[in-house]
């Protein structure tokens, strides 16, 4: 079941972080066309004690500190009864995840609701993605302070995906990874510009030879900046005969 209106909520002990990202340019005109609802819940509402505890030390010892279960819990209950009857995603921020693409992000357009845990510190108790049967995701081999920004990153590319938040569909399709390749180079005006000039097809108005070098430019910068996206593609005919065109080109050359 796809609903109308994707809703997206957030957990995380920074609530504030959220206020710029979600309330300028593209995220905050798909709220407002009711496309996408963003509801941001402080975890700490959630805690037993008057200091508002999340974290507590690591059993077995280890210098970071380590979210609690309980004040997550209890959220993802509130969340469950209170929202929406419809079925509730979780996702975990979490640099043991699975590496977030652009495969997921689509997938993930189609949900009722989702709900995005952002990880912290040492990261969560490890009870919570069983019991929650959530899915742990990360967005990259590298290190970042929490999962507030992992976060952010993950709603624009899903909301991204969801028919009529772009200005225009055809602006989706040509993104980077959209059609799991990278995306082809763009020139705007001065033709000629500190010596360089924009490609002679592009301004010779043949829409079908610059759809071809188009196409040849994201195949070639993929196979350049990021060969193994081609391990795990299954090419067209199109696509081969375009390789092959690519390497001739440099033999001659």
């Amino acid at each position: 079941m796809i609903n109308d209106c994707l809703e997206i909520n957030i957990l995380t002990i920074f609530p504030n972080m959220f206020k710029g990202p979600f309330s300028e340019s593209i995220l905050n005109k798909a709220q407002e066309k009711g496309l996408i609802k963003i509801n941001i819940i402080d975890l700490r509402d959630f805690t037993l004690d008057k200091h508002k505890t999340v974290d507590d030390y690591s059993y077995g010892g280890g210098t970071g500190m380590v979210l609690k279960p309980q004040p997550i819990w209890d959220a993802v209950e509130a969340i469950k009864k209170n929202k929406s009857p419809l079925p509730l995603k979780i996702i975990i921020t979490s640099a043991q995840g699975k590496i977030f693409n652009q495969g997921m992000a689509k997938d993930l357009s189609k949900e009722n609701r989702l709900l995005i845990i952002c990880g912290r510190y040492e990261g969560i108790d490890e009870r919570i993605p069983q019991l929650l049967d959530a899915e742990e995701v990360s967005i990259g081999n590298f290190v970042v302070s929490g999962g507030e920004l992992p976060a952010m990153l993950m709603v624009d590319a899903i909301s991204r995906m969801i028919p009529g938040v772009l200005g225009k569909e055809e602006s989706m399709v040509n993104d980077s990874f959209y059609n799991g390749y990278l995306d082809y180079p763009h020139y705007t005006r001065p033709d000629e510009f500190k010596g360089l000039k924009v490609p002679e097809i592009l301004l010779s108005g043949n829409h079908k030879e610059i759809e071809k070098w188009r196409r040849k430019q994201s195949l070639l910068r993929t196979l350049i900046r990021r060969p193994e996206i081609f391990a795990n593609k299954k090419l067209s005919k199109r696509e081969l005969a375009l390789l092959k065109e690519l390497e001739k080109g440099f033999k001659e050359d």
